[in-house]
C-alpha cells in the first residue's frame, strides 16, 4: 500500500493536512516533526509521497529537499507552506519538489495537486507489491544456500576457534530499495561497516555484501587475541578478513552446486560506522529487482552480528532456475 509522510513541526498542521487527504484514498499515513525525522522515515520506506513544511526546527524544508536529492531518496514531494514568497516557491521547485501549496491547505486543492502529478492514479506504480517466489523455488534456493553457508561457517569456526550459529536463509525477490528492510536482524540504530564484492559466471552475475555491526569488533578482537587499540584501520582489516572467508566460501559452495565457476571482483568498502539504511541508499546502484539471500551469522558466547547478503540480478534467474531444475522436479 502507498504511504504518505506528513512533515510539519505543528501538530495542528499535521492533523489538518491528514484530514485533507482524499477520503477514499487507501494509504498508510506517517508523521514527522522535522526534516531529520522525515529522512529517517524515508530511509525506512515510509513516504512514497512527502507533504513537507518549510519552516521547522532541527532541519527545515529546504535542507530536507537538499538531503533527499543528495541521498537519492525515492519520494514525490509536495511542499505545503505559509511562506508565499515567489522565491520560496522557485527554490523548492529547483530542489526537486513536485509542487507548492499555500497554507492553510484545503482538501479540494490538495486533491487537485495529487491528481495533477498522477499520485492517485499511479499509487501502485509508486509502491509496487513485492513479487513472491514460488514455494518450490524458494525451498530450492534455501537448500542450496544451506549447504554453502555450512561450508562457510565451518571455515570460519576452524580459523577463529569458535562455534558458529548457522541461520535459516532468508530468500526473497525484492526491489533493491527495499534491501535495508530485509536486514531485519540489524538494529535500526546500530552503526555498521560493510564490504561488497561482485561476482560473475556464465549467465549469472551479482554482488555479495558482508555487513558487520560496529559493536561486534570488540569481541572479534578478543577472539583473534588482538590486544592493541581497535581503531578504524584495524576494524576495516578485521572486516575484510571476515568478509573474505564468508563471501569466498559461500560463493564457492553455491557455484559448485550450479556446476559453474564464479569470477570474483575486488572487495569494495561500502562504508564504516553507518546505519544499514545509509549503506544501502548510498550504494544501491542501478538494479531494480534482485534475488536476495540473507544469512545472519552469530558466534556462540560472543556479541557478534554479521550479515552476509548475496544478490543475484533479475537477469540471472533463468540460468539459476535452469541449473537447479532437477531440484524443482516433483
Amino acid at each position: 500500500m502507498l504511504s504518505v509522510l506528513i512533515c510539519d513541526d505543528s501538530l495542528v498542521a499535521r492533523k489538518q493536512v491528514a484530514k485533507c487527504l482524499p477520503q477514499d484514498w487507501e494509504v498508510n499515513v506517517h508523521f514527522a516533526k522535522h526534516g531529520e525525522e522525515a529522512l529517517q522515515a524515508l530511509c525506512e520506506g515510509k513516504g512514497q509521497v512527502l507533504l513537507l513544511d518549510l519552516n521547522m526546527p532541527v532541519m527545515d524544508g529546504y535542507q530536507t529537499l537538499e538531503a533527499i536529492q543528495k541521498q537519492q531518496l525515492l519520494t514525490k514531494t509536495i511542499v505545503i507552506s505559509g511562506d508565499i514568497q515567489p522565491e520560496a516557491k522557485a527554490r523548492v521547485l529547483g530542489l526537486g519538489a513536485s509542487d507548492f501549496i499555500q497554507k492553510p491547505v484545503n482538501a479540494e486543492e490538495l486533491t487537485k495537486v495529487l491528481q495533477k502529478h498522477n499520485v492517485l492514479e499511479l499509487a501502485e506504480e509508486l509502491a509496487p507489491e513485492p513479487e513472491e517466489l514460488p514455494e518450490i523455488v524458494r525451498d530450492c534456493y534455501q537448500e542450496v544456500t544451506n549447504v554453502a553457508m555450512g561450508q562457510a561457517g565451518d571455515h570460519l569456526a576452524r580459523l577463529m576457534g569458535v562455534f558458529v550459529k548457522l541461520p535459516v536463509p532468508n530468500v526473497n525477490l525484492i526491489e533493491v530499495s527495499e534491501l535495508h528492510m530485509m536486514l531485519s536482524d540489524v538494529d535500526s540504530n546500530e552503526q555498521t561497516s560493510a564490504v561488497c564484492q561482485g561476482f560473475l559466471g556464465d549467465g549469472v552475475s551479482g554482488e555479495a555484501l558482508c555487513v558487520l555491526s560496529d559493536s561486534s569488533f570488540g569481541d572479534v578482537a578478543k577472539i583473534l587475541n588482538i590486544t592493541e587499540d581497535v581503531d578504524d584501520e584495524l576494524q576495516l582489516e578485521m572486516l575484510m578478513d571476515v568478509a573474505s572467508i564468508l563471501i569466498g566460501t559461500c560463493l564457492s559452495g553455491i557455484a559448485k552446486q550450479l556446476d559453474m565457476n564464479f569470477r570474483q571482483g575486488h572487495p569494495v568498502v561500502l562504508g564504516q560506522h553507518q546505519s544499514v539504511q545509509e549503506l544501502i541508499q548510498a550504494n544501491k546502484g542501478t538494479w531494480r529487482k534482485t534475488l536476495a539471500i540473507e544469512l545472519s551469522y552469530g558466534l556462540e558466547g560472543y556479541h557478534v552480528q554479521c550479515d552476509l547478503v548475496i544478490l543475484f540480478t533479475e537477469d540471472s534467474m533463468d540460468t539459476l532456475n535452469s541449473k537447479l531444475s532437477h531440484l524443482m522436479e516433483d
